[in-house]
């Protein structure tokens, strides 16, 4: 009992994490669409993005064993409900939308560490507008998991 609450309340918390971090990611990027030598607003876009990834892996790591070792309900239960599907694909969006800017701030780390400035010739617009999808993706997600949990069936 203790593992499925422990599971439960990590996975929760990885939402108010991501959801921040995500949130803050775009308005530092604004900041830096402004002002594009700003190093503190840099700096502040890659922690908030380090923050986004470290939820990921939180809801990974503490998603995959609800599901398949069946601690809160039967796998069963998951594996044929819609909403399921509605929000692990939505997760999956979330994802193949994060590819541009995981690429790209990787690279910024990269040339940062250099000492050369890595805001110059990023396509800023285009990272604002994903990180804008991100976040209201992510605020529907746990709308379609209360369904989900719930019982509701999508299909």
């Amino acid at each position: 009992m203790l593992i499925r609450a422990l599971l439960a309340a990590v996975h929760y918390l990885a939402l108010a994490l991501g959801l921040g971090s995500v949130f803050a990611r775009g308005v530092r990027l604004r900041q830096l669409r402004l002002a594009p030598q700003d190093s503190e607003a840099l700096a502040a876009v890659l922690r908030a993005d380090a923050g986004w990834g470290v939820a990921a892996l939180l809801w990974i790591a503490t998603g995959v064993p609800r599901v398949l070792a069946g601690l809160d309900r039967a796998s069963a239960f998951y594996l044929r409900n819609g909403f399921f599907y509605t929000k692990m694909g939505l997760f999956a969006v979330v994802v193949a939308l994060e590819l541009l800017p995981m690429v790209t701030f990787i690279r910024w780390r990269k040339i940062r560490g250099r000492g050369a400035d890595p805001v110059a010739g990023s396509p800023l617009p285009t990272l604002i507008r994903l990180n804008d999808l991100e976040v209201a993706i992510v605020v529907i997600i746990p709308f379609v998991a209360a369904l989900m949990a719930r019982g509701a069936w999508l299909f």
